[in-house]
C-alpha cells in the first residue's frame, strides 16, 4: 500500500470549508463550528493532550489515531477562525531553511 499524499490535508480542509455552511444535525464537523472557534479551540487542546499521552504511553497505532484526531481538529479550529490550511503551509514555507533556533529568538525579541 502506498502512503497517501500530501494532498490529503488539502482535501480535509476543503470538506471542512464545506461544512461551514451545513446543518448541524448532518455533520459533526457543521456541529463543531457552530459551536464556535472557542469550543473549537478547546477540542483541538483535548486532542493534543490525547495524542501526548499516548506518544508517552508508546503505542504507534494509538499515537498514530490521535495524531490524526490532531490534525483532524487542527484544520476545524483554523476554519473556525477563518484561517485556510494554505496559509498555514505559507509560513512553514516563509520558515524553510531557517534554524528553528533563530525562528525562535526572532518570534521572543
Amino acid at each position: 500500500m502506498s502512503a497517501p499524499g500530501p494532498d490529503v490535508l488539502a482535501r480535509l480542509a476543503a470538506t471542512i470549508e464545506a461544512r461551514k455552511g451545513a446543518d448541524p444535525e448532518s455533520s459533526w464537523t457543521a456541529r463543531l463550528l457552530a459551536r464556535g472557534p472557542e469550543k473549537c479551540a478547546e477540542k483541538f487542546g483535548e486532542e493534543a493532550v490525547e495524542a501526548v499521552i499516548e506518544a508517552v504511553r508508546g503505542d504507534p497505532e494509538r499515537l498514530t489515531a490521535e495524531a490524526a484526531d490532531v490534525l483532524y481538529h487542527l484544520l476545524v479550529m483554523l476554519a473556525a477562525r477563518d484561517v485556510s490550511l494554505d496559509e498555514v503551509l505559507a509560513e512553514l514555507d516563509r520558515r524553510q531553511g531557517r534554524s528553528g533556533l533563530d525562528e525562535k529568538a526572532a518570534r521572543k525579541g
